[in-house]
C-alpha cells in the first residue's frame, strides 16, 4: 500500500495501467453542493458551514471499484480555468490536473480510516463487505492559485500484487 500512498504521479494513470487487461471506468456517484468535513474545511481554509462543489467517484476496473475519490472545490475556486472541472461527468479529474502545467500540487496527507468515520462510510457504500480499515490520502491542488482538495481512498479490491503494488 505504501507505493500507492506515496505515488506523486497521476493515480488515474496508474489505475489505468494496472487495469490494462480490463476496462477502466470512472463511475460518478454524486456531484453537487455540499458541506465539507471539518478536516476538509481546515485544509481548504474554509469556515465551517460554507459549501463547496463535492464530486464523489469510483475508479473501477471491470466494474470493480478500486479507488473512491472525493473532490471538493470551494465556490471561490470555481472561477476562470477551474470552471471546466464542474463539467467532468465521468471523465477522470486526474487527466485534467496532470495535463495542465499551471496546476500546482500542494501537500499530501496520508491517513488510516476506520469504521464510523464519515469518509470511511461513504467510501464503503458500494462494497459488499466492509473492511476493518482503509488507507487513503488527500492532496491539495491549486488551479490558478485557487485550492481544490482530492481525497483518494484505496478500496480492498485494489490489486496489490502482479506489478500493481
Amino acid at each position: 500500500m505504501a507505493s500507492w500512498l506515496g505515488d506523486r504521479g497521476s493515480l488515474t494513470q496508474r489505475v489505468i495501467q494496472c487495469c490494462a487487461a480490463g476496462e477502466f471506468r470512472v463511475r460518478l456517484l454524486h456531484q453537487g453542493w455540499g458541506t465539507p468535513l471539518t478536516s476538509e474545511c481546515r485544509i481548504l481554509r474554509m469556515r465551517r458551514g460554507m459549501v463547496a462543489l463535492v464530486r464523489d467517484v469510483e475508479l473501477q476496473c471491470d466494474n470493480s471499484p478500486w479507488v473512491f475519490a472525493r473532490t471538493l472545490i470551494p465556490i471561490s475556486s470555481l472561477k476562470g480555468a477551474a470552471q471546466r472541472l464542474t463539467q467532468l461527468g465521468e471523465k477522470p479529474l486526474g487527466a485534467v490536473l496532470f495535463s495542465d502545467p499551471k496546476v500546482v500540487r500542494g501537500a499530501t496527507q496520508i491517513a488510516q480510516l476506520l469504521p464510523r468515520q464519515p469518509l470511511f462510510e461513504t467510501a464503503c457504500n458500494n462494497l459488499r463487505d466492509k473492511p476493518d480499515h482503509l488507507w487513503g490520502r488527500r492532496t491539495l491542488f491549486y488551479v490558478e492559485k485557487k485550492p481544490l482538495l482530492v481525497n483518494e481512498i484505496f478500496l480492498p479490491t485494489l490489486p496489490l500484487k502482479g506489478g500493481c503494488s
